[in-house]
């Protein structure tokens, strides 16, 4: 009896309010806004969340197998959701625009959907660097003038990040057979390298005191810090093509409040709310519902501009992890 009654105060605030336990990387100002959004439409919940990195949400998701914390999962690459699903950790749920995203946007038995494309591409410090000088393609952020000036995201703990490396790692399949001249490249990547930084704050500091002046990140925080936090930075998106990664959302296999976790899954991808996802928080919505015309003209640039790269989700779930591993192990930091 004591037992129940603790599970039934946990699932509920001071107020009575039911709480809903959101874990993403989207940052506190999506998050914030929001939370906030969704509570004046549901005022009987109580909706909180947990910001962290995307591999720490899988982390911590499935240390709580057990005795599941969180409701939903909100934002990650696709790569974290397929590894999630064939561990068990997922809910199926098929919301009410299921269609309206493309196959590979979403999980085949429904686990998860596709919220966002997030583009990653090359960045830099727009007073050291100008547009001309800018490393063009992935190739050329290994040129000997970058030495030391490179200062990139803890790829171990980023999804971007990981999907860059994941990436160059696949086109060396694709070109050669064989990971050999991927490994060679993020060798040479790392010997350009002057710091990994744990989160993507330090990162942005890094960029704005010119600590690091060209980095590999994403289209949406690189714009954020350009249009919203003023700090001198700019972005290419590379010649050669840009990994596109489907930014997903799923409900946490477990969840003590399946109806709540529903009711924030339908309302933050419905398209009002994608709309103020692309609008005030630089996100490019994964549902191809949604009128252009409607959406930012940024988007519309973007979307002409950006080559996506060949991405094999199946080789990634299954491979990505033993990759960065051996990155941290025989790379990182021996450049």
């Amino acid at each position: 009896m004591i037992a129940l009654l603790l599970v039934a105060a946990s699932s509920c605030s001071h107020d009575h309010r039911t709480i809903v336990l959101v874990y993403s990387p989207h940052g506190k100002e999506l998050l914030e806004d929001y939370a906030n959004r969704f509570m004046r439409v549901h005022p009987d919940i109580d909706l909180q969340w947990d910001d962290m990195g995307s591999t720490e949400v899988l982390d911590r998701v499935r240390a709580e197998r057990d005795n599941p914390q969180a409701d939903v999962w909100f934002g990650s690459p696709s790569e974290l959701f397929e590894r999630a699903t064939r561990e068990g950790l997922l809910e199926a749920y098929t919301p009410t625009w299921a269609s309206e995203v493309p196959s590979e946007a979403h999980d085949t038995a429904n686990f998860w959907f596709g919220t966002y494309l997030t583009p990653e591409v090359i960045g830099y410090n727009t007073e050291v660097v100008t547009a001309a000088e800018a490393p063009k393609d992935w190739d050329d952020v290994l040129e000997p003038r970058w030495k030391g000036k490179l200062v990139l995201r803890d790829p171990v703990a980023s999804g971007g990040m990981r999907a860059i490396f994941g990436a160059i790692l696949e086109r060396s399949i694709a070109a050669t057979g064989s990971t050999a001249a991927g490994w060679n490249w993020l060798r040479r990547l790392d010997a350009n390298t002057k710091e990994y930084t744990l989160n993507p704050t330090i990162l942005y500091q890094k960029l704005a005191r010119r600590e690091g002046v060209v980095t590999l990140f994403n289209m949406p925080d690189l714009a954020t810090l350009q249009q919203r936090a003023h700090i001198p930075v700019s972005y290419v998106f590379p010649e050669s093509g840009t990994p596109l990664l489907v930014d997903g959302i799923a409900i946490v296999k477990g969840t003590r409040h399946p109806n709540e976790a529903r009711a924030f899954y339908e309302f933050v991808t419905t398209q009002p709310m994608l709309l103020v996802a692309a609008r005030d928080h630089l996100r490019i919505p994964a549902r191809i519902d949604i009128d252009d015309d409607s959406l930012p003209a940024w988007i519309r640039t973007a979307r002409q501009q950006m080559k996506p790269m060949p991405m094999n989700r199946a080789m990634l779930a299954d491979s990505l992890d033993e990759w960065m591993t051996y990155w941290d192990s025989h790379i990182r930091h021996r450049g």
